[in-house]
Parts: structure tokens; C-alpha cells; sequence
């Protein structure tokens, strides 16, 4: 397949998601676990949820909070110097390998350089889009029963929206402030314990919030609402995702995207955000470059217990061997590349790879004597997957194309439905069966199942749900090209089939992933 004709095929697939996540949304796929309904966010912002009143509870005010107030608050000076110097890094390192490629701000040049002086304006601010319930992250942190997530927008504030056909005023970034979703001594308004039964409780109550009309509000934050329980006191990180440029195609090369990812943890004693490694994101090039790092990752890695646990998708790697930024190019496609945060790391992509086929076999091994069950990784290449699946960049990438997986709806438009037709990514939305599985068995006060399928093929936990469905196994869904020799099929992907009536068509020159599409005559 030519890179034109592969790059059509991710515009397809993408118009084929936002089709197909509209459907979604008129069943409320995310009922009880995320909050998008843009009126009720509109209200949100306007009150204590305002990203001003969350970072300094003292405001005695609810206006907005520009960005220039935001960035001149002593905690924040931190995550202003941090992304300052990952653009002088950006730029430096564009100049050394691209030197004929220009970059900078606007059009004239060949790599658009987002404008920092836009993120630093009175002119700006950060506009709630979405509130998610990530309690299905409990594992990383039991005693706080996992994570609520305020997802806030990037947005212009100096010009007026007018018309339905206006042009939306957001831009290119978002920022995600992680909450604890219990609190250290968090107790009701009555005095008593609040436990994760309770709060995952107040979320499954709250799944018809949207159409939920006068009084809506007080469902979630009134006594017994969900958001009664966050506030300053639940700080525990502020995410950023922004697009640090990008360049359109010409006649030297596609167009390409780049996505810087940082995350900046809350130090409560001082008041103020530190730089921190991203979770999972291994830092590739100095353990490649480090032989004595590199042998203690594969060690470390293949150990029995932390292989089992990359395969349920609940590891967390040591902060020795993560990087404290991640740049994601996009597109990148099916095709093993580059691009990838994973790529080097296995035998024949570099000569310095930490793992070879026989290391993954032998874990593999290991398991099966050991009667480890693998959910998801039975290969090499499954093991590749998952290995570039747990990075932030590599689930940023998923489906191809990138960009944010939660961008929320712009209930700053005149009209939010035509300005973005859903909330989120198929990412985001496939994801919520296995989220709303977590909440219930909280809710009934059983230990939940924390495992993950892959980023880009959901886990069902036995739902029907998704069947049919561009998240699943209907258009556009991805899948594997199936042999008809049966032993000739990858055991990592053999069940990455598609709906009857449809086929899976390759999309990369080497591997044998695709999507679903209509068989051909």
C-alpha cells in the first residue's frame, strides 16, 4: 500500500470513529465513569471546578483564571520553566537533524512551532472539557482508590464566538489535573470513613447526569454527589499534552505531528508542581546507550512476576529507567518504526537491543510451567505490542494517528454539536466497558480486575456491547490479517477478527495489521 493510499486509509478510519463514537454516545457508552455533557461542564468551570479556583481554593472570586494569572502563581512557575526548556530541546534537536527543514511560529515555515506566546496570555485560558473517573488506576495507588481526572482545554478568551459556522477558538493542548480519588482522611459530610465502595457507588449514580436537566448539578456535587469529594486537597499531578508543531505535506515529506507529553507532581509541603518521569515511558535511548542499565531493564523485565504483570497492562517500571518528556510523531501508522517509543529494543530493529526472540520465548516458557494464563502476550510480537502499548507515547500513537484522546466537546461554541462531534478518541471509548466492570465490583465490594487488552482492541470482560462496533470488530476496527493455514497466525492476534460481512485489509508494507472494511466484490 502507498503512503498516500495508507494515510487515506487512517482518514477513513478516523471518520469512520467519529461516526461510530456518535453512535456510542447515544447509548452512553461512558455512563457512570466520565463526565461530557457541555452544559454541565459550562456550569462546572463557572464554579469551583474553574481550574483558578482548584489551584488557588483561596480566590475569593469564580471568574476565570487567565493564562497569564496561571503561569504567574508561585506552584506553576515550575511547569512553565520545564516546558520552556523541552521547547529550546525540541527546536535544538530539529536544527541538528532536519537543518534544511525551518521551524518556528506560523505558516512560512516548514515546521509550524506552536506559539508559546499564546500558552503565556492574558488572552488565554485553560476551559474545563471533561471530568473521568479512573479508578481502574486503584492499583497504582489502593489507598486512594485510584483517580478522578479535570481535563482542561486550551482555548483563545479574546475573541467572541458568533454564529454557528465560527471558527472554535481552542487550541492545540490540554491539561490534566489528577486528583486522588480519596483523599487522606476523606470522611462525608456526616463524619464517616469514605471508602472506595462509596465513591465508585456516587459515580454509577450518576450515569444519566447528561440528560439529568434542572438539578443536574446537585447531583454531583450535592452531599451525596460524586464531586463533593474532590477538591484542592485531592491534587496529586498536572499532565500536559500539547502539540509542539507541525508540518504540513509537501513534496519532501507526509505531514507529520508532534505531541509533547510531560506530568508534574503535586508537592504538597511546598505548594508547588515537580518535573517527573512518565509513567512507563522507558527512556529508550539511554538504556540502549547504557550496557549496565540495559542488562538490569531486560532482568528486570523478564522477571516471571513483572512479565505477567506487562501482560495484564498493570506494570509500573521502576522511575530509573523513564524519561521526564516523550515527543510523539504521528502518524506512524501499522508498521513497526522509528517513531515508536519501543522500537530498538528488540533484535534486528537495532544493534544494540536489549531483547532478542529467544528472551520473550523463554519468558514465555516460563510461564506456561509456571501456569502463569498471558491474556495478551503469546508472541514475540506480542510482546513488542506491549512493550510500546504501556508508554505514553505509544498509547498516545494508538490507532495511528495520535493527537488527544479526550479533547471534549467546545461548549464554548455557539453550537458545541457541530464543533466536535464527540467528546473523545476509540481509545477512550472502547475502554469503558473494562472501566464500568472496575466501578461495579468496587461498588459491590469484590476485588476488581485490573487487566487490560491492548490500546487499540478492547477488553470486553464478556459484554456484548462493543460487537459491531468501530472499537470492536466493525468498520474500521483493527485486526489482523488471518492465514488460512491456522498455525501460520500470529497466537498474540489470532483473535483480531472481523464482523461477518467485512475484511481485514493490511494497511502497513510489513506487518499484518489493518482494518475492517466492506469485502471486496
Amino acid at each position: 500500500m502507498s503512503r498516500a493510499l495508507r494515510f487515506l486509509t487512517i482518514l477513513l478510519a478516523l471518520l469512520c470513529g467519529a461516526l461510530a463514537a456518535r453512535a456510542a454516545q447515544d447509548k452512553a457508552l461512558e455512563r457512570g465513569t466520565a463526565i461530557t455533557d457541555p452544559s454541565v461542564l459550562r456550569d462546572l468551570d463557572h464554579g469551583r471546578f474553574g481550574l483558578g479556583r482548584m489551584l488557588s481554593p483561596q480566590r475569593q472570586t469564580d471568574l476565570p483564571l487567565d493564562d497569564a494569572e496561571l503561569f504567574a502563581l508561585p506552584s506553576m512557575a515550575p511547569i512553565r520553566a520545564a516546558l520552556d526548556r523541552e521547547f529550546d530541546r525540541y527546536i535544538s534537536k530539529h536544527s541538528q537533524e532536519l537543518p534544511n527543514e525551518t521551524i518556528g511560529v506560523g505558516d512560512s515555515f516548514a515546521f509550524q512551532l506552536f506559539d508559546r506566546a499564546q500558552l503565556y496570555s492574558a488572552a488565554t485560558r485553560f476551559v474545563l472539557a471533561g471530568i473521568v473517573n479512573r479508578m481502574d488506576r486503584a492499583y497504582v495507588s489502593p489507598e486512594s482508590c485510584g483517580e478522578i481526572r479535570l481535563i482542561y482545554r486550551l482555548t483563545r478568551i479574546d475573541a467572541p464566538v458568533i454564529g454557528e459556522n465560527a471558527v472554535s477558538q481552542r487550541l492545540p493542548m490540554t491539561l490534566n489535573l489528577v486528583l486522588k480519588a480519596k483523599g487522606e482522611g476523606a470522611r462525608d459530610r456526616n463524619g464517616a470513613a469514605i471508602t472506595c465502595r462509596e465513591i465508585a457507588r456516587r459515580w454509577l449514580a450518576i450515569s444519566d447526569v447528561s440528560s439529568a436537566g434542572e438539578g443536574g448539578l446537585e447531583k454531583l456535587t450535592g452531599k451525596d454527589g460524586p464531586l463533593d469529594l474532590i477538591g484542592y486537597q485531592n491534587i496529586e499531578q498536572i499532565e500536559t499534552n500539547l502539540q509542539i508543531a507541525h508540518a504540513p505535506k509537501s513534496p519532501t515529506r507526509d505531514f507529520r505531528t508532534d505531541y509533547l507529553l510531560k506530568v508534574f507532581n503535586f508537592i504538597s509541603d511546598a505548594g508547588r508542581f515537580a518535573e517527573a518521569p512518565l509513567e512507563n515511558q522507558i527512556d529508550r535511548d539511554r538504556i540502549l546507550s547504557d550496557q549496565n542499565l540495559k542488562r538490569e531493564f531486560k532482568n528486570w523485565l523478564l522477571d516471571p512476576s513483572h512479565f505477567a504483570e506487562l501482560d495484564r497492562g498493570t506494570i509500573l517500571i521502576p522511575e530509573k529507567f523513564l524519561a521526564k518528556a516523550a515527543i510523539a510523531p504521528t502518524p506512524v501508522g501499522f508498521d513497526l518504526s522509528e517513531l515508536q517509543p519501543e522500537y530498538g529494543m528488540m533484535q534486528g530493529e537495532s544493534s544494540a537491543a536489549a531483547f532478542d526472540d529467544n528472551d520473550v520465548v523463554g519468558a514465555l516458557r516460563k510461564a506456561a510451567e509456571d501456569g502463569t494464563r498471558l491474556q495478551n502476550i503469546r508472541s514475540v510480537a506480542g510482546f513488542e505490542r506491549r512493550l510500546n502499548d504501556i508508554t505514553c507515547a505509544g498509547c498516545h500513537q494508538t490507532r495511528g494517528i495520535g493527537g488527544f484522546h479526550f479533547p471534549g466537546v467546545d461548549w464554548m461554541a455557539a453550537k458545541p454539536s457541530n464543533t466536535t462531534v464527540v467528546p473523545a478518541s476509540p481509545h477512550f471509548f472502547g475502554d469503558q466497558v473494562r472501566r464500568r466492570d472496575i466501578l461495579a465490583a468496587f461498588a459491590r465490594n469484590t476485588q476488581p480486575d485490573f487487566s487490560r487488552g491492548f490500546s487499540n482492541r478492547p477488553q470486553l470482560r464478556g459484554s456484548t456491547e462493543l460487537a459491531g462496533t468501530e472499537y470492536e470488530d466493525g468498520w474500521g476496527a483493527h485486526c489482523y490479517q488471518q492465514s488460512a493455514k491456522a498455525a501460520d497466525n500470529d497466537p498474540s492476534f489470532r483473535k483480531w477478527t472481523c464482523a461477518e460481512g467485512l475484511a481485514c485489509q493490511v494497511a502497513g508494507k510489513t506487518s499484518r495489521m489493518g482494518m475492517c472494511f466492506i469485502k471486496s466484490p
